[in-house]
């Protein structure tokens, strides 16, 4: 069996294979619930034959979402329409998991399609963003309001609390976002935190909230289910966030509990010169397995079956998430197989067409 098709074992929870759906915003959600589209969107990708599928981006308080239309679990309103969507992933066979984020001074932006890059004015349905530090993204961007003592402890109680109803919902993974800029990679970086207190200046300062989140969401979160994180392993700017920290980061993440580190990078800063090329992100995932000894998930421009095959065989990585590739081809690991010559059940419903077999009635 190519490795990859190999089950993938984290706790209690086996994965039947090591191809995951990268958390990818739809921007489609109302109020925090997920709707038909999501249904449709997720439920797709868990027919194509991925092991593990994540949702977007769910954010755990109303001023954490990237734009109105997110998705939240900041409301007991919020789980049912995910219980809809989590129950068919896994009649298809896959593992359904869920991201919990807080965009930080990222957030009350426009649906990207709509046109509108930078933050909603409080006249259009905006809100005051919150960050570590009044530091804008960019500028026309809103400059946030720093988060004082009570504000971060508010953040720690959210993450708890939309990782309780995770488990309502019937997920059996969460993934905490701690990369492209948004709230907990914000404390991370010193670009975008300049505090002065016991979350700001050091190293283990600026790991803090990332620490005690992780840390309360793992006493939250049943011990059979896994937990991942994921980071940004770089800014890709002069003295921003770097790979040495990351390491040392993961290093931690593995003490406190966390099963499995999803490695991306960037998103902090505007105009970061990244040298974007196939399996770009790939050595940063190699470097945080071998040296932070954890699991490591990596993604960004994997498009081909052996490209796939050859990171998960070198030992680079032990998951490969795909997102933009499975948008164009959502049945993207049913033709991985048939490339590597594995096996892997298709849906009932298409297992005739797909062995070629015609009936007539």
């Amino acid at each position: 069996m190519p490795r990859l098709f190999d089950p993938l074992s984290l706790r209690g929870i086996t994965f039947s294979n090591r191809i995951a759906v990268s958390p990818m915003c739809q921007y489609s959600a109302v109020e925090g619930c997920a709707t038909d589209w999501h249904l449709v969107h997720l439920g797709g990708l868990a027919q194509g034959g991925a092991g593990l599928v994540l949702t977007e981006a769910a954010a755990v308080s109303p001023e954490g979402r990237i734009s109105p239309q997110d998705l939240g679990l900041w409301d007991n309103r919020q789980i049912e329409p995910l219980t809809r969507i989590t129950r068919f992933i896994a009649s298809q066979g896959a593992v359904a998991g869920i991201q919990l984020a807080h965009a930080g001074r990222k957030a009350g932006t426009e649906a990207p399609w709509r046109g509108v890059s930078t933050t909603l004015p409080l006249s259009a349905g905006g809100w005051i963003p919150l960050a570590p530090s009044a530091l804008a993204f960019d500028e026309g961007w809103a400059t946030p309001a720093a988060l004082d003592e009570a504000g971060i402890a508010a953040i720690l109680r959210a993450f708890t609390e939309a990782t309780k109803r995770s488990l309502d919902a019937g997920f059996k993974v969460v993934e905490l976002h701690a990369a492209h800029g948004y709230l907990l990679h914000q404390f991370l970086s010193p670009l975008a935190n300049r505090r002065t207190d016991h979350y700001g200046g050091s190293f283990e300062n600026r790991t803090r909230l990332l620490r005690e989140v992780a840390q309360a969401v793992r006493a939250t979160w049943p011990e059979h289910l896994p937990l991942f994180v994921r980071i940004s392993a770089k800014d890709w700017a002069e003295g921003g966030w770097d790979v040495d920290e990351a390491v040392e980061l993961c290093r931690g993440l593995r003490e406190l509990g966390v099963d499995l580190v999803d490695v991306s990078s960037g998103g902090l800063v505007p105009r970061a010169k990244i040298p974007v090329a196939p399996g770009y992100q790939v050595p940063f995932a190699q470097r945080i397995r071998t040296e932070a000894n954890i699991p490591t998930a990596t993604v960004g421009l994997i498009t081909e079956p052996a490209q796939a095959q050859s990171i998960l065989t070198g030992d680079r990585a032990d998951l490969v998430l795909l997102g933009r590739e499975l948008l164009r081809n959502p049945r993207w690991p049913l033709r991985a197989a048939q490339e590597l010559g594995a096996e892997i059940p298709w849906p009932a419903q298409y297992a005739r067409a797909a062995a070629g077999t015609v009936t007539v009635r």
